[in-house]
């Protein structure tokens, strides 16, 4: 088995985004190394070689597992979520239609705030 079996492509630019994924890897712990962290920073050629929009990368969390299906937005956090056992529950609260819309929306304006704030917007 692929030790990476899961691909987390994350702003490395964003300091919140780096704080993120190194909540993620202690929640993991010896877990940790089944996900590789791809760091969307200045790699646009290589998103697109993937068939990532480099744009909606640094919009919207994109997570390829196993298999190599690429996720989006909350679909890719329910991915990473599963990986901890006790994040389990949250998934079924995010799979809820009206929630996970709302989620979403709230998810979406967040990002670009802060792409805003820090002139990426």
């Amino acid at each position: 088995m692929n030790k990476h079996c899961v691909t987390v492509f994350y702003d490395g630019s964003c300091e919140s985004c780096v704080r993120d994924r190194f909540r993620f890897e202690q929640w993991l712990g010896k877990r940790s190394g089944q996900i590789e962290w791809f760091d969307i920073t200045d790699k646009d050629d290589e998103l697109w070689d993937i068939d990532i929009d480099p744009a909606l990368a640094l919009r919207e969390l994109h997570v390829r597992d196993c298999n190599g299906v690429v996720y989006r937005e909350l679909d890719a956090y329910i991915i990473l979520l599963r990986l901890v056992w006790w994040l389990k529950p949250v998934i079924w609260f995010l799979q809820f239609p009206p929630l996970k819309r709302w989620v979403s929306q709230w998810y979406r304006q967040h990002v670009d705030q802060r792409l805003a704030r820090e002139g990426r917007g």
